[in-house]
């Protein structure tokens, strides 16, 4: 159990380094963008593209991370109201439903779509729409992971394990 703990936090760590490295290189780029629009008179059509890309990887990569810490938002109002056994079911059907929705819509449909659109070119980078939606299957496989791990924490009653040290 320690080590899919450790694990766990090894790929959070990766994770959230990758999203805080893109957001950082979106704040880079939109300035660039305000700074030859509004200065120069030129607007970068590379950048606006960059920034567009960028935001869809940094939101499906962050999803991933959410996912993975359990933070996601969720209708309560069912499972509040129960404890117990019944309660840990229904999280564990839960993430079961969203690792398929993963595996299915993200991982298989990402990897189609990314076959699909490997010939079209980008307009301004001029690099393969497919590069552009690897992020898909590659968010998908990290849901599935952590799903995995998610069901494993629950069926072995770590979970409270798992939370205490994601906070600390």
């Amino acid at each position: 159990m320690k080590s899919l703990h450790k694990f766990r936090h090894g790929l959070d760590t990766v994770l959230s380094w990758v999203c805080a490295l893109l957001f950082a290189a979106m704040v880079v780029v939109g300035t660039y963008q305000i700074v030859t629009r509004y200065f120069f008179g030129r607007p970068s059509t590379v950048s606006e593209e960059l920034l567009t890309y960028s935001f869809t990887w940094m939101a499906l990569l962050s999803s991933a991370l959410v996912f993975g810490k359990r933070d996601h938002m969720r209708m309560g109002f069912l499972a509040d109201k129960i404890t117990g056994t019944s309660r840990k079911v229904l999280e564990i059907i839960s993430e079961c439903l969203v690792l398929l929705l993963a595996a299915v819509v993200m991982l298989y449909g990402g990897v189609s779509i990314m076959k699909l659109t490997m010939t079209q070119v980008t307009a301004s980078l001029g690099i393969p729409m497919g590069t552009v939606y690897t992020v898909l299957p590659l968010s998908g496989a990290l849901i599935v992971v952590y799903s995995v791990l998610n069901i494993i924490d629950l069926a072995t009653d770590s979970v409270e394990e798992h939370s205490s040290t994601s906070a600390e």
